[in-house]
């Protein structure tokens, strides 16, 4: 395809959705009217609602849909409920086409007026150009976002580009319940022709720029257990004379984190990957207002500086965060009693190289270390009941060279090329499970509000969003084929 004719091609595309914004706004109030909050039990019935009307709105595309049936689960209550059922569709399959899957969810977080909403979370409510609701940016409105794209092509009667799969789901704000068991049942059958793997459920990291997302974090969290006795104790009649757990705890955490932020467990450091200049460099060009950033955390001063230093320890460095004493008194007032038993709660958010089962062992050689040389009676427990590995691509794969053009074609400019300082767990499922390419792709804004009280997605980013999907479909179809006729021309050499 010659670029005059592409971008013949491209006009077409996009003048059809400039004219159909309506329609598509209309589709996403449809949605987020939907109450499909996967955390509350009672509502459900609403989160299997929306995979039907997810399912229905694949079919009518044409698309082959299946609803992967997960059973069931139990509450900690012991309350019974089903489990949504994963959508895996498939639309296209001309052997000449790569084959894209994207990965979405229809659920929600839990959303009420009188937690401080303007507007109904359930109405999808435009002001100023913004549009309000619960899912519009996480996830329903990237989702369709992405539907929108394909349909396009569709009605315009244009051959399709790619060949699609889809993987959406309605357990994501519940930790994804049986989405890896799908993942690996399917990896030989539903997987085994896909080329490439999109996900857009995240956002920019800037209010203006779009981004690409190569890398995330993992998180190991920790509980910390120091137990004196059997009973709480009088501090009248005790203190002085015991040994008591919390000032052990106390002592325990202040080990873990200097002032400045550094780690203080020996080894830690020594698994993070050395800074390449490479990627150094793309620090430089990322927009980041690192003023802007201070006053929306409603923090005084930053650790470090400069935007570099930020992002660096944001993203490709450890951090360690303490959350919490179980176990102490915390309510309004005194209570002058010794605990019997505290639990300090704290997380590592890991980064690629560090290895898990490591990281463990070295949290609890260290607390171990601090904790004899306090000659304490009390007893320690060291655990670690949560650990989820950090996430890395390559920001030069074929999947980023075609939405880095998509976006320069769509935005005018090229991307931020950004990691999470958060953990995405889905992203190292797929790349684990399927070995096949995986990439972030939001259309999001910074100041999109996902999980809070005034969740938004912009009209310009929903409508030039679905451009960047129609822009990408044809870009990743040329890159594709050009690299398979290079590999052809270069075997029959």
């Amino acid at each position: 395809m010659s670029s005059s004719s592409s971008s013949a091609l491209e006009m077409e595309i996009f003048q059809y959705i400039d004219a159909h914004q309506s329609d598509f706004i209309k589709d996403l109030k449809e949605w987020v009217a939907v109450e499909s909050d996967s955390i509350q039990p009672h509502l459900r019935k609403e989160v299997m609602q929306m995979m039907t009307l997810a399912a229905d709105r694949l079919a009518t595309l044409g698309a082959t849909v299946n609803l992967v049936n997960l059973g069931s689960h139990q509450l900690p209550d012991g309350q019974v409920l089903p489990l949504p059922p994963v959508l895996l569709g498939e639309l296209g399959k001309d052997p000449q086409n790569p084959t894209v899957c994207f990965y979405g969810h229809v659920d929600v977080q839990p959303a009420k007026k009188e937690d401080g909403w303007d507007t109904d979370p359930y109405t999808l409510t435009e002001i100023d150009g913004n549009l309000y609701g619960r899912g519009a940016t996480d996830n329903k409105g990237p989702v369709l976002a992405w539907i929108n794209a394909v349909e396009t092509f569709s009605v315009l009667k244009l051959a399709m580009p790619v060949n699609f799969k889809f993987v959406i789901e309605g357990m994501e704000e519940a930790g994804s319940l049986g989405l890896e068991k799908v993942l690996e049942e399917e990896n030989e059958s539903f997987f085994s022709d896909v080329d490439y793997i999109v996900i857009s459920d995240n956002l920019w990291l800037s209010n203006k720029k779009p981004a690409l997302t190569y890398g995330s974090r993992g998180n190991a969290c920790f509980f910390v257990e120091v137990e004196c006795g059997s009973k709480d104790l009088h501090s009248g009649t005790f203190g002085g004379i015991i040994h008591e757990p919390l000032l052990d705890l106390i002592a325990l955490l202040d080990s873990l984190v200097d002032s400045t932020g550094h780690i203080q467990i020996p080894g830690i450091y020594d698994s993070v990957a050395a800074l390449t200049e490479e990627e150094r460099k793309l620090y430089e060009s990322i927009e980041f207002d690192l003023e802007e950033h201070r006053n929306n955390c409603g923090v005084k001063k930053f650790l470090y500086g400069t935007k570099e230093e930020i992002l660096l320890h944001l993203w490709r460095y450890p951090s360690l965060s303490i959350h919490g004493i179980e176990g102490a008194f915390h309510e309004p007032g005194i209570k002058t009693v010794i605990p019997a038993k505290v639990i300090g709660k704290f997380s590592i958010r890991q980064v690629p190289n560090m290895d898990l089962s490591v990281v463990k062992k070295q949290v609890v050689e260290h607390l171990e270390g601090v904790f004899s040389k306090r000659n304490s009676p009390n007893k320690l427990k060291v655990s670690m009941p949560l650990g989820v590995k950090p996430w890395l691509a390559d920001f030069n794969d074929l999947l980023y060279k075609a939405a880095r053009r998509a976006i320069k074609t769509v935005f005018g400019e090229g991307p931020d090329f950004i990691r999470d300082g958060s953990t995405i767990p889905v992203a190292r499922m797929f790349q684990t499970v399927t070995q096949k390419s995986v990439m972030m792709l939001p259309i999001g804004a910074a100041d999109a509000g996902e999980h809070s009280q005034k969740e938004k997605i912009s009209r310009h980013n929903y409508i030039e969003g679905t451009k960047l999907f129609a822009a990408f479909f044809l870009e990743i179809s040329k890159l594709h084929q050009n690299l398979h006729e290079t590999s052809h021309t270069e075997t029959i050499n």
